[in-house]
C-alpha cells in the first residue's frame, strides 16, 4: 500500500539540515549523470494552470514527480513518489511545506558552495513563507552575526523579523529599502514575485554571493542587467529550464549581453567540475529555478522517515 502523507506530517518528518544533505547528495548523483530530471511544464487554463515535474534518483531507489495547480488564486502541492526499481507507488505527498524547504535548501547547498566563508551578514528581500525558509537554510551552512531583511509590508516586515530572530537565533533587523540590505549584505536573498528588479545592481559589494528564486516565468525579473552582468559566477540548478523561464537571465542573452555558456549548473559545482567561487572579491549569484530533483529526493527522506516512525495513512490500491 502506498503512503499518504499531510501537509503537517510532512513539516514534522522534514528539518532543513536534512533537507541540505539530501540535495547535496542528489546534485552529486545529477553531475555524475545517475540522476535524471525534465523541466517543468505548464498547462495553461482559463484563470490558471497545471504544472508537472518529474526526477528519478536511483541511488535512493526514487522516481517520481510533483504536480501543482494555481487556480482562483492558490496553489495546491502534490508529489507522487514511486520505487525505481519496481514501479511500484510508495507515496502520495502534500507538498506545500516540502517545496518551501526544498527551495530553501537548494539555496543552502548554492551558498556552501558559492559563498565566502567570512560572511557577517545575511540579507534578504521579501518577508514571504519561501523567505523564512531561505534564511533558515543560509544560517545552516554559514555563520552569521545579524540578518538584515525588508519588505515592502512594514506590519509584515516587522512579524517577519521576530519570527526568523526566534528561528535562527541571531537579529534579524528591519532595513529601510532593498538598495540598503543589498549595500550590507555579504549573502543575499532575493525572495519575490516582482516584476522588476527589486535593487540597484550597482550598490552591490564586492564578494557578495547571491541566492535569487523569485524568477521562474519570463513575467517575473527581480534582480537588474547590471547585477547579472556583475556576476563572475552564475550557476542555475538545471540550465535546460532556465533557457525556458528565468526571466532574470533570459532579457540578457537575447540583448546579446553575454550567452549561456556563461551559466553553470549546481551539480557541476557540488561534484567539482567548476569552481563555484575562486576569490572572496567575486560577485556570485545563483537562480534558483525550482527543479524535481529535489523535489524527489527530500520525499524520498520524508518517506524513508515516514516508515521508520510509523507517520502517515495507508491508501488501498487497486
Amino acid at each position: 500500500m502506498a503512503l499518504f502523507l499531510t501537509e503537517d506530517e510532512v513539516g514534522q518528518l522534514l528539518t532543513m539540515p536534512d533537507a541540505i544533505e539530501a540535495l547535496d547528495n542528489a546534485f552529486r548523483e545529477m553531475g555524475a549523470n545517475r540522476a535524471p530530471v525534465r523541466p517543468r511544464q505548464r498547462v495553461r487554463v482559463p484563470g490558471g494552470a497545471l504544472h508537472v515535474m518529474s526526477a528519478a534518483l536511483p541511488a535512493q531507489r526514487a522516481l517520481g514527480l510533483k504536480s501543482y495547480t494555481t487556480i482562483a488564486g492558490r496553489a495546491l502541492f502534490h508529489v507522487l513518489l514511486y520505487d525505481s526499481e519496481t514501479g511500484e507507488l510508495l507515496a502520495l505527498m502534500q507538498a506545500n511545506r516540502l517545496g518551501q524547504i526544498r527551495t530553501g535548501a537548494a539555496s543552502g547547498v548554492a551558498t556552501r558552495y558559492m559563498a565566502r566563508k567570512d560572511v557577517s551578514v545575511a540579507g534578504v528581500i521579501g518577508s514571504g513563507w519561501q523567505a523564512r525558509s531561505q534564511v533558515a537554510a543560509v544560517c545552516a551552512v554559514r555563520r552569521f552575526e545579524r540578518v538584515l531583511a525588508f519588505s515592502r509590508n512594514p506590519d509584515k516586515l516587522k512579524a517577519f523579523c521576530n519570527e526568523a530572530s526566534q528561528a535562527v537565533g541571531i537579529p534579524v533587523q528591519p532595513a529601510a529599502s532593498a538598495d540598503e540590505v543589498a549595500k550590507q549584505a555579504d549573502v543575499l536573498i532575493v525572495a519575490t514575485n516582482s516584476r522588476r528588479p527589486v535593487f540597484d545592481g550597482k550598490l552591490l559589494p564586492a564578494g557578495i554571493h547571491i541566492n535569487a528564486m523569485g524568477s521562474n516565468g519570463l513575467e517575473r525579473q527581480e534582480i537588474d542587467e547590471t547585477t547579472v552582468l556583475r556576476a563572475q559566477r552564475i550557476v542555475t540548478d538545471l540550465k535546460e529550464q532556465a533557457m525556458i523561464e528565468c526571466g532574470d537571465l533570459i532579457p540578457v542573452i537575447n540583448a546579446g549581453k553575454m550567452t549561456w555558456d556563461r551559466v553553470w549548473e549546481l551539480a557541476e559545482v557540488v561534484t567539482g567540475q567548476r569552481a563555484g567561487r575562486q576569490s572572496d572579491h567575486e560577485i556570485t549569484l545563483f537562480e534558483s529555478q525550482g527543479i524535481a530533483l529535489e523535489d524527489v529526493a527530500v520525499a524520498a527522506h520524508v518517506y524513508q522517515l515516514a516508515r521508520e516512525r510509523g507517520a502517515g495513512r495507508e491508501l488501498p490500491m487497486f
